[in-house]
Parts: structure tokens; sequence; C-alpha cells
């Protein structure tokens, strides 16, 4: 269940009372009048079951709520009411297969934001990745991949394309070449520095590296991966159950690609810069296709629920 906060102008409540009882899979409305100070008008509060929601919000915002006043939604961790249970009932499939698509939106847009630390865990987790390839110890290049935050960027490009989001589309693109290039940039800096220090060399990077090989040696199944993990994120995002992000982001060749070219570049090894510069793009390309097609999927299955 969802508990949906609302600030109505006072010549909207009836409106939005009667959309909230019209909508199946609502429960515990509670109005109280002239309480909102800013903006001022009345507070609505109701729950809502998850699948229903994206119907609910969609009907609020053709209201105007949210420009002449709030909408705002919280998960509810326990909710004991019969009530609440036959709304669940009432309310059309699953909600672990529920799309809140403002919640997704939102989420993909924060996820999205260059900031300093999207840039630190960004950088970070490129040096990780860094020594995982020298050292070709796959435990640091799963850490690295655990740490990395791209694919929210991603998800935000998929998510825009679906919603027609321009805006969108820009800020995730942008943080995904900003923040690609300067880890990379950065991470030639730090081979640099390593080198120095006697801890980095040219024929640990040559060597035949089994275990991590594979990052600059693109092939079909690093496009299926890719693929399958693009899909499972998607999923994760937009689902109830949130808790397969993590294995989607140590299972796909993104940040390790970039690392290994960075320190590849810096050695002047152009033969393992470049296999890992297409890597990256493959990856990258995957993951968003399979984003796009799983979100499109999704609409097209909630589509008649909704109608």
């Amino acid at each position: 269940m969802l508990h949906v906060r609302l600030i109505t102008p006072a010549d909207r409540t009836d409106e939005v009372v009667r959309l909230i009882e019209a909508t199946p899979g609502t429960a515990h409305v509670a109005v109280l009048p002239g309480a909102a100070r800013n903006p001022a008008g009345d507070v609505v509060m109701c729950d809502v079951a998850r699948e229903a929601g994206d119907l609910l919000i969609g009907g609020l915002r053709a209201l105007g709520v949210d420009e002449k006043g709030s909408i705002a939604v919280d998960d509810i961790d326990l909710s004991l009411s019969r009530r609440a249970a036959k709304a669940e009932a009432e309310a059309p499939g699953e909600a672990a297969d529920a799309v809140l698509w403002e919640h997704l939106e939102d989420a993909t847009h924060e996820e999205s934001t260059l900031s300093a630390t999207y840039l630190a865990f960004m950088t970070v987790a490129t040096m990780i990745a860094a020594c995982g390839v020298v050292l070709d110890n796959a435990i640091l290049i799963v850490g690295a991949m655990a740490v990395g935050p791209e694919f929210g960027p991603l998800a935000g490009i998929s998510t825009s394309l679906v919603r027609r989001t321009p805006r969108l589309a820009v800020r995730s693109l942008l943080a995904l070449l900003v923040g690609f290039a300067t880890a990379m940039v950065v991470t030639v800096g730090f081979s640099h520095l390593m080198t120095g220090l006697d801890l980095f060399h040219a024929a640990d990077l040559e060597a035949p590296r089994p275990n991590t090989n594979f990052i600059y040696q693109p092939d079909a199944f690093s496009f299926v991966v890719a693929i399958l993990a693009g899909i499972a994120g998607t999923l994760s995002l937009t689902s109830a159950k949130s808790g397969a992000l993590v294995g989607v982001a140590i299972s796909v060749t993104t940040i390790p690609a970039a690392a290994n070219a960075a320190v590849a570049f810096s050695f002047d090894e152009y033969r393992q810069a470049w296999g890992s510069t297409e890597q990256l793009l493959l990856n990258l390309f995957a993951i968003v296709l399979a984003g796009t097609l799983t979100l499109l999927a999704q609409k097209i299955f909630w589509a008649p629920r909704k109608r």
C-alpha cells in the first residue's frame, strides 16, 4: 500500500475526494479542511494499493493538484486493516508488477544528477577496478562494479525515451559522459602515480590475466549478459522488489572496461584500450536497449488494467 498526502485548493477538494473514491484500490480517506498554510488549502490523505497508484496520481495531476497544491507519496511498510486488504484485492494486477511512472521519473532524475558525490563514486570505482585489472583480481573488479553509480543515468535514458522527456535524456546523458570522462582521466593520472611508486607495471597488464582478460575482449556473451542485466535492473527499479539492483551492478562490464582502457592508455597499450572501449560502449548500448524495451513492455502490459 501507498500513503498519499495532498494539499488541495478548497474549491478542488470535493472533486479530488470524488476521484479518490472512484479509483479502485483506495481506502482510509481523510480530509482536514483548512489545515494547509503554505500553500493554503485543505489536506486530503488516503491509502492506495500500489497497483492503482499510477492511475490515481495521473488523475490528480489532470486536476492540477501538483500545480496548485502538492502530491506526496510514501510506502507503507505495515498496514493492518481489513479495508486495506479489500482495497488491494479490488486493485488490478499485482503490487510487485505495478509501475509508478512518476516515481520512476523522480528516481532516475535524482540518480542522474551530476554532483560531486556522483563523480566521486565513479572515480573511486574506476580506480578500484584499475587495481583489479593490474592485479588480475576478480574480487576488486566485483567491488568496483558494486560501487559504480552508472546504472542510474542509463535507466534515466531509457525512461526518457519511453516517457518522451528530453530534459531527462539530456541530464542522464550528460551525467554519463562527464562521469566516465572524469573517472577515466583521473584514473590515467592514478595509473601514472602507481607506476611511479612501482606498484603498477606494464608487464602485469600485458600478462595473460585469466580472471580479467574478458574486459578488453568483447564478444556475443558480453551483449547477452548486458541485455539480461538491463532487463533485471529495470525491473528492480520499477517493481516493489528492488533488492536485485546490486546483483545487476556486478554483472555488467562498464566500470572495469573504463578502468582497463585508462590503464592501458597510460601504458600506451592501445590494443587493450580500444578493446576495453568497445566493451564499454557495447554494454552501455545493450543496457539502454534492454531497459527501453522492458519499460515499453510494462507500459503495454498495464494499459488494459488502467482502462
